[in-house]
């Protein structure tokens, strides 16, 4: 029994049947469902079980729902799911009592630092209970309560690194004024003075003094200092200003 056209709905005979589309069409009738441009096997396309052109070949799109109460149900109902997953699961991970830690090198940077500052801390009270008398044990930690990273160190040289955390440079003091070297003063200056008050050199060009001595041929350097020479030991050399008056 010969089958019916997909299109005319009458009998396809042998001679000119085309099956396409799980269906029977006679060769004229296998054309576009919309502009009727008759088909063949190569320039078809299929949409639905019926055959189109390449230019009037349906173009899918996406559709849209709408937000039915069914639709906000079901939408509400996965939202109260996934809470109480989340709260099952947090109830679990709290009875653990402990989270996990990304182990980052500033996490380790932390963790060794503090390693260190509990290894200083304990050899300072060792040290103090052992300047005190107590332990009872000749002064000495077993060797198993030494900490194997402290044993060839002195528990009051740490690292100045690892001693403070948070460590702060000092500041540094103030340069002292540099004192300009003196030349030799002319033999005839004349000027004279006599000391006030007794002086000791702390330098090799300066000379030392007692309350009374006479200072001859003195020279002024600057504010501060004086080139002359004690009359008393013949000595020459610099010597304070305000240690001295004029006679």
């Amino acid at each position: 029994m010969n089958p019916l056209c997909g299109r005319c709905n009458k009998v396809v005979y042998p001679t000119e049947k085309v099956n396409c589309l799980d269906k029977y069409w006679h060769k004229g009738c296998f054309s576009c469902e919309v502009c009727k441009m008759t088909l063949n096997m190569k320039n078809y396309k299929g949409f639905e079980k019926k055959p189109y052109c390449n230019a009037h070949y349906p173009k899918t799109s996406f559709t849209s729902v709408a937000d039915t109460p069914e639709n906000l149900r079901l939408k509400q109902q996965s939202k109260m799911q996934s809470q109480v997953q989340y709260k099952e699961e947090f109830e679990k991970s709290k009875g653990k009592g402990f989270s996990v830690v990304t182990d980052t090198p500033e996490m380790q940077r932390l963790k060794k630092t503090q390693d260190q500052i509990s290894n200083i801390k304990y050899h300072e009270d060792f040290e103090k209970s052992r300047g005190g008398g107590g332990g009872g044990g000749g002064g000495e930690a077993p060797p198993h309560q030494l900490p194997p990273q402290q044993n060839t160190t002195s528990a009051h040289q740490p690292p100045a690194a690892t001693q403070n955390y948070h460590y702060e440079p000092e500041p540094e003091p103030a340069p002292m004024p540099v004192r300009q070297a003196a030349a030799a003063p002319p033999p005839s200056a004349g000027k004279r003075y006599r000391a006030v008050y007794d002086y000791a050199a702390s330098d090799t060009d300066e000379v030392s003094f007692q309350d009374g001595d006479v200072i001859m041929d003195v020279q002024q350097i600057d504010e501060g200092w004086m080139y002359g020479r004690v009359e008393r030991t013949g000595a020459v050399g610099m010597l304070p200003a305000n240690y001295v008056e004029a006679i």
